[in-house]
């Protein structure tokens, strides 16, 4: 790892970028601390604007509404101000658990058992029953014919209401459901059971026939049962898509009718028509259905809005009803046995809360490594066993309530395309990571030992979004978030931990969490180099919202520097102070940063080299990081002259400074030389330059500089000089 005594003392030198791990797959032998020297040996900074844009590109979606402009977005000033969506998350996070109480059918029941449908309840059912009638004449059809139908849908889609409909549109009575344990083998025995009755009609049907590779349903099966039914019988069953079928010939898709559709019915029959008109439209009613709610979430929802009409219920309570049945739902998923949702299901879960968005492959590798850390939490005596094959990702998805979808992925090389994985509302990572870190603390040591994993990863989509988990539990608990993970990383000496704990902490405080200034603001003011080291850092990435505070933390900073080693600087720090101010200056407070360096320029020695220092790290920025990209400082000076704002009298009052700085002269002209090489191949790069370089000149030895560099640089791989320059050249004022 590199010391202060190996860096640079130059001011504004930058550390060596980040490099990849070679090997970020699962080992155990990888898992302690510290002790793997050759991760040691290649664990280097990561420049401070690299990890910028790694944030800002791998963020989950919870938390990138409006991080382009918290962070600059890669252009200074624009429409790039339209910060939103912390609240939100922060509301999603902290929001009132289990304030108001919904029956929602078919959260956490029992298993079904076998009996007869209550009349009432089909009539009851067939009121408000939607679907399309060509389709269910269709079906109709084939069951009068058949006798027998396998209903496949997904869960709750309305599945089990459209067997019993169709049913009770043949005019069949009773209908019995069977136990749905009851496996295919046993189809025709209980058929045969309910026989005895002597009705002229009778209608079974089977809900969520549970099938395996090694207990499929097969049509013997379904023969068996049709010739027990005899010419008034009829049986119906339901599965999944992903049910295991042999040879099977009845089965039919049942494809669920729209969400608005099954609210407006169910409304219609509770209430009167102006007032269901009312109801459907109030704007809670549409934010409810834009949610992808299920039919089951959507039957209660229109029982509650009776309820509101009749003024049984409040406002907050149908504001609050998507919310309430998508935290039951998570409750659900991990409070159900391992008979019901696997603990690699339940890993699955989790990982894709974390990498909500994100590729769909990572987040499943990353998922059974999850499991693995879970198995251990079980059972320490245990070998942890991650099965290789046999994973549906269809199922998978359907359990998470998610959907695949191909989209570009940034790299370091540019998009890629990749399958990806999200939620189908974006607020199921946010209240599953809560549910998770407040409701079952004894999966905790996992998911700290899993995060940690996270964080030694080399791909930095996996470090962003270690952070983005991270800080979503700094939210909810932050004294346990900091105690257990935050401070730890803070104070590793890898710079890659400390690196996921800035931006956990950046993150953090992106959606609200509290007291995360304070927090910076005591570890910059400390003793401890490396906590020092991630206050800076953040400083660059929050200190936007804050730039007079985050810039007097940093001169602060700078002078006990300068104070603690006058004659033997810790250049690593001094680098990381001036990649902060670099970072302020482009982001969307680079006009009051800009103002705040040329207000205390001459303050002292530290705060003049840490102003010039980041204003020429600044200075060689370009647009997307593109080798001939136009100059983001430049561009900021070109607009504002135009408009004559005060950036442009102190953009070149600061280039002035740089350049007569002894300390800066070499970095200032070499940035100098980098805009002229663009200015060759960029008009609009040239004519800014032509603009501002008259504004550099007020001295002969200002004139004489910028008139050496522009007759002597040679152009690129040691060619003539471009033909630009001598361009340049003649836009200087005389001596």
């Amino acid at each position: 790892m590199s010391t202060p005594e190996q860096q640079s003392p130059a001011q504004g030198a930058r550390p060596a970028p980040d490099q990849p791990h070679a090997d970020s797959a699962p080992a155990d032998e990888a898992r302690k601390e510290g002790t793997d020297d050759e991760s040691e040996e290649r664990d280097q900074p990561q420049a401070a604007w690299a990890a910028r844009r790694d944030l800002v590109d791998h963020s989950p979606r919870s938390m990138s509404i409006g991080a382009r402009a918290r962070f600059g977005g890669g252009t200074v000033r624009g429409d790039q101000n339209n910060v939103t969506g912390n609240q939100v998350s922060g509301d999603v996070i902290m929001g009132a658990k289990t304030v108001y109480q919904f029956s929602i059918p078919g959260l956490s029941a029992p298993a079904s058992v076998s009996g007869e449908v209550p009349a009432s309840t089909l009539e009851r059912l067939a009121g408000h029953f939607v679907a399309d009638e060509d389709v269910v004449a269709g079906l109709l059809a084939r069951l009068r014919r058949d006798h027998v139908l396998v209903l496949s849908g997904a869960r709750f889609s309305g599945r089990r209401t459209a067997a019993l409909m169709l049913l009770h549109r043949l005019g069949v009575s009773p209908v019995r459901t069977l136990d749905r344990d009851t496996g295919p083998n046993a189809l025709a025995e209980q058929v045969t059971a309910a026989e005895s009755d002597g009705d002229a009609s009778r209608g079974f049907v089977l809900c969520d026939l549970a099938t395996r590779r090694d207990r499929p349903l097969r049509e013997p099966h379904l023969l068996a049962a049709r010739d027990r039914l005899g010419e008034h019988g009829y049986l119906i069953i339901t599965v999944d898509p992903t049910a295991v079928l042999e040879d099977v010939s009845f089965v039919a898709a049942w494809r669920p009718p729209a969400a608005s559709d099954v609210l407006a019915a169910h409304v219609r029959t509770r209430t009167d028509p102006e007032t269901a008109a009312k109801l459907l439209g109030l704007p809670d009613v549409t934010e409810f259905l834009s949610r992808g709610h299920q039919l089951r979430e959507v039957a209660a929802f229109a029982q509650l809005l009776a309820r509101h009409a009749a003024g049984e219920a409040g406002a907050d309570a149908v504001a609050q009803f998507s919310l309430v049945s998508l935290e039951s739902q998570v409750q659900e998923w991990f409070e159900e046995d391992e008979a019901s949702i696997h603990l690699r299901d339940k890993a699955f879960l989790v990982a894709l809360a974390a990498f909500d968005g994100g590729p769909y492959a990572l987040t499943a590798e990353l998922s059974d490594l999850l499991y693995r850390f879970l198995q251990e939490t079980e059972n320490r005596a245990r070998v942890p066993e991650v099965p290789v094959f046999g994973t549906h990702v269809g199922k998978r998805l359907q359990l998470a309530r998610a959907e695949k979808f191909e989209q570009d992925e940034h790299t370091e090389w540019g998009p890629v395309p990749q399958q990806k994985a999200r939620f189908l509302d974006e607020r199921v990572a946010l209240v599953l990571l809560r549910e998770v870190w407040t409701g079952h603390p004894s999966a905790r040591p996992a998911l700290i030992g899993w995060l940690r994993r996270l964080a030694d990863d080399g791909r930095p989509l996996v470090r962003t979004r270690a952070a983005s988990t991270v800080a979503v539990l700094a939210r909810t608990d932050l004294p346990s978030a900091m105690a257990l993970v935050i401070e730890p990383w803070s104070t590793s000496k890898l710079f890659r931990r400390r690196l996921v704990a800035v931006n956990a902490l950046t993150l953090a405080h992106l959606i609200g969490t509290p007291y995360i200034p304070r927090i910076l603001d005591g570890w910059c003011g400390g003793d401890n180099p490396r906590l020092r080291w991630v206050a800076v850092r953040a400083y660059g990435l929050i200190g936007p919202e804050r730039p007079e505070q985050a810039l007097a933390a940093l001169r602060g900073a700078v002078r006990r520097l300068y104070e603690d080693g006058p004659d033997d600087l810790d250049g690593e720090m001094a680098g990381e102070l001036a990649e902060a101010v670099e970072l302020l200056l482009l982001s969307p407070a680079g006009d009051q940063v800009l103002a705040g360096l040329r207000a205390h320029l001459d303050d002292d020695r530290a705060v003049h080299d840490l102003a010039l220092s980041g204003f020429v790290n600044a200075c060689a920025r370009t647009e997307d990081d593109e080798r001939y990209g136009n100059p983001l400082v430049l561009d900021w000076y070109a607009r504002t002259a135009h408009e004559g704002g005060e950036p442009a009298h102190d953009i070149p009052a600061l280039w002035r400074a740089a350049l007569a700085d002894p300390r800066s002269t070499k970095d200032a002209l070499k940035v100098l030389r980098d805009w002229v090489l663009i200015a060759d191949r960029v008009t609009v790069t040239e004519w800014a330059l032509a603009a501002l370089l008259p504004r550099l000149v007020t001295a002969p030895a200002e004139h004489q500089r910028l008139s050496h560099l522009l007759r002597t640089m040679p152009g690129e791989d040691s060619s003539p000089p471009p033909a630009v320059a001598a361009r340049l050249l003649a836009v200087l004022p005389t001596r």
